[in-house]
């Protein structure tokens, strides 16, 4: 299996499920995350999914309580999966230099590439999906998907201030502040992506970012 064919958002391992039964929730799934993207959370129906993977909707129900509980399903599998592709992104670069800020720069290397591969392959953005059809999704859906949007930020937050006890930065933006950037240039640049029909958006922007990060904590 290909990097782009193991993507939601960026490339992750994912396992076979072991069952028949978790092939289906997996294909109900990903049936549920192309629509909801294209087409909204609201505008998705059961019967649909249903139809196009095959199943009477009893099926669907074995899986699912109701259409929220899919959503919430669909947005945990969403947030471990984008974890996990961050998770080991991180341990990556950190095996490669010991330092906070060179593997920090390493790092934003990996990540663009990374985002050029998931913007290939990827319909859209879930995060801007909820936030932007809040009315549509339940309140659990839509703290799951801020929470998993906080766990990003918490880390980026952590690695900065490592780096900046180390090397005195030479600007005034704080740790919060650049964690924020790297999250504003990856959702926001999944819809310049898109508008544009250009790839590599946010990997140009990570890599801007980068250059950014190696001033701000080096100078000229």
């Amino acid at each position: 299996m290909s990097r782009r064919q193991q993507t939601e958002t960026a490339p992750v391992v994912q396992l076979e499920p072991r069952s028949k039964g978790e092939r289906t929730r997996e294909r109900l799934l990903d049936l549920a995350f192309e629509s909801v993207i294209r087409k909204g959370f609201a505008a998705t129906s059961i019967e649909e999914l249903v139809e196009a993977a095959g199943l009477t909707k009893s099926g669907f129900f074995y899986h699912f309580k109701d259409k929220h509980d899919l959503a919430r399903q669909l947005i945990a599998r969403y947030a471990d999966r984008n974890q996990y592709f961050l998770d080991e992104m991180i341990a990556r670069s950190r095996e490669l230099h010991e330092d906070p800020l060179h593997s920090f720069l390493i790092f934003l290397k990996f990540y663009a590439e990374a985002m050029e591969e998931a913007v290939y392959n990827h319909p859209g953005c879930m995060v801007a999906t909820v936030t932007f059809q809040d009315m549509a999704w339940d309140q659990a859906t839509r703290r799951m998907t801020v929470d998993s949007v906080l766990q990003w930020r918490a880390k980026f937050i952590g690695w900065l201030e490592e780096i900046a006890a180390k090397y005195p930065p030479t600007g005034k933006a704080e740790p919060a502040d650049l964690a924020d950037a790297i999250l504003t240039f990856t959702y926001g640049g999944m819809t310049l992506s898109k508008a544009l029909g250009d790839t590599r958006a946010i990997a140009r922007q990570a890599l801007m970012f980068r250059e950014t990060v190696r001033l701000h904590f080096l100078g000229a």
